[in-house]
C-alpha cells in the first residue's frame, strides 16, 4: 500500500497550513515528502497550544504533516540556502507557499530552480497572485480566501456581523487544488521532459468556491438572491427542526420530481390538489405558509422517527445537520473511509481524518506521524551526499 506516487520526491517549504496541506496529501500518496523547516521550526508547531489542547498533541500539525520527513535549514544563512538548492537539484517537485520575494531573494525562485533542474515541477500558493498591486502582500486563508473573495458576505445574515472561518478551510481547499496541479504536471513532464510552474492562490479558491454566484453576476450582472428559510420558495431545499431539537435539510431541487415525496412523507397528499400549492410558482407565492406548515409537520416526531419515514420514499433526498460528534459516531463516514490508521513510532496506530482520494489500482496508507523538528536531518544529509557522489 504505497500509493500512486511512490517513487517522487517532493522538498516541501510550507508554513501553516497550505504549502504543508499540499504535502500532506502527496504524503499520503505516497510521495517522500521532505519538509524543510528553519531552525525554530514551522510555526504551525504552535497549533495545539494556540487552539486549547491541553495534552501536548498537535492534532491540525498531525493531520497535515503526517508521513513526512523533517530537516532543518537556516534559509538566513549561505549554507541553508544551498542546503536546500542540493535538495531542490534533482527533486521531482517543489512546494511552497512562502512570498515570491523572499523566495527570490533566497536564490529559489522558479527561473532559478529549474535552471538548475529543468524537470522540477514548482507548486506555490500565493496570497492574491502573482501579478498585480498584492502580488507578495501577506495573507492568511481568513484574509485572501474567506473576507476579500466574498464568501464571508454572502454567508452574513441580513443585519449581522459576518461569521468566522473555521480553521485551514481555504488553505485545505487551495492545498487540494495545488497537489492536483502538481499532479498534472508530472503527467506533463512524461511527454515534455521539462517541469514547470504551476500555481494556485487562496483568492483565487475562494472565488471558485463561490463561483456559483460570482459566474452568474460576471455573465447577467444579477446577483442569486439568498432566501430566507422561513420563506423558501421551493420548500423541498430547506431545513426544519424535529420533535428533539435536531435538524436536518431536505435538498429536493428538481420541485416537480420531489414536491410529491414530501407531501407523502408529511402525510399531506391533498396538497398536491391544493391551488396554492400545486405548482411551483403557487408554492413560491405561499411560501411562508407552506414553511409554517411544514415546521408544525416537522416538530410532531424525533428525527429517528422521521428517518424511517423518509427511508420509505426513494425520491425523498434529505441529509441530517450533524455536529462533528455526529460525523464520528456515523457508521457511513467511517464507511466512506473517513478515518485512517497512522502508525505510531511505539508500534501502534492513531485514528486520524483522511484525504479525500482513495486509489483503488495503487491504494495508500499513512507511513507515519508528523516528524519531529529536524528528526531526518542527518538521514536525509547522508543520502544527499550518497546521490552527489
Amino acid at each position: 500500500m504505497t500509493g500512486p506516487l511512490q517513487g517522487i520526491r517532493v522538498i516541501e517549504l510550507g508554513l501553516w497550513v497550505a504549502a504543508p496541506a499540499t504535502g500532506g496529501i502527496l504524503a499520503d500518496w505516497g510521495a517522500d515528502v521532505i519538509k524543510v523547516e528553519p531552525p525554530q521550526g514551522d510555526p504551525a508547531r504552535m497549533f495545539g497550544r494556540m487552539i486549547g489542547v491541553d495534552t501536548g498533541a498537535n492534532p491540525p500539525f498531525e493531520m497535515d504533516n503526517r508521513s513526512k520527513r523533517s530537516i532543518v535549514a537556516d534559509l538566513g544563512t549561505a549554507s541553508g540556502r544551498a542546503l536546500v538548492g542540493d535538495l531542490l537539484a534533482d527533486a521531482d517537485a517543489f512546494v511552497t507557499n512562502v512570498r515570491p520575494g523572499a523566495l527570490a531573494r533566497a536564490g529559489l525562485d522558479f527561473a532559478s530552480l529549474a535552471e538548475r533542474n529543468p524537470r522540477l515541477v514548482y507548486g506555490l500558493i500565493t496570497g492574491y497572485g502573482l501579478e498585480g498591486p498584492d502580488a507578495d502582500r501577506a495573507a492568511y486563508d481568513v484574509a485572501a480566501f474567506w473576507a476579500r473573495a466574498g464568501i464571508a458576505d454572502l454567508l452574513t445574515r441580513p443585519g449581522d456581523v459576518p461569521p468566522f472561518q473555521r480553521g485551514g478551510m481555504g488553505d485545505h481547499s487551495a492545498g487540494m487544488t495545488l497537489a492536483a496541479a502538481v499532479c498534472a504536471a508530472l503527467v506533463a513532464r512524461q511527454s515534455t521532459g521539462a517541469g514547470q510552474l504551476v500555481t494556485t492562490s487562496l483568492y483565487r479558491q475562494g472565488a471558485y468556491t463561490v463561483s456559483f454566484d460570482l459566474n452568474t453576476l460576471v455573465l447577467t450582472g444579477q446577483h442569486v438572491a439568498i432566501g430566507q428559510r422561513e420563506a423558501m420558495g421551493n420548500p423541498c431545499m430547506n431545513n426544519y427542526a424535529t420533535a428533539d431539537g435536531r435538524r436536518f435539510w431536505i435538498v429536493g431541487l428538481q420541485g416537480d420530481r420531489h414536491w410529491p415525496a414530501l407531501c407523502r412523507a408529511v402525510g399531506r397528499t391533498e396538497w398536491l390538489d391544493d391551488e396554492r400549492y400545486a405548482t411551483p410558482r403557487a408554492r413560491a407565492v405561499n411560501a411562508r405558509d407552506l414553511v409554517a406548515a411544514l415546521d408544525a409537520v416537522f416538530a410532531t416526531r424525533t428525527l429517528d422517527e422521521w428517518t424511517a419515514v423518509f427511508e420509505t420514499e426513494p425520491d425523498f433526498f434529505w441529509s441530517p445537520v450533524n455536529s462533528l460528534d455526529d460525523v464520528l459516531a456515523d457508521e457511513q463516514f467511517h464507511a466512506a473511509g473517513g478515518i485512517v490508521d497512522v502508525p505510531d513510532p511505539d508500534g501502534g496506530s492513531v485514528p486520524m481524518v483522511a484525504t479525500p482520494a482513495d486509489f483503488h489500482g495503487t491504494p495508500w496508507a499513512p507511513r507515519g506521524p508528523a516528524p519531529r523538528l529536524g528528526q531526518h536531518t542527518e538521514e536525509i544529509l547522508a543520502e544527499l551526499r550518497s546521490r552527489h557522489r
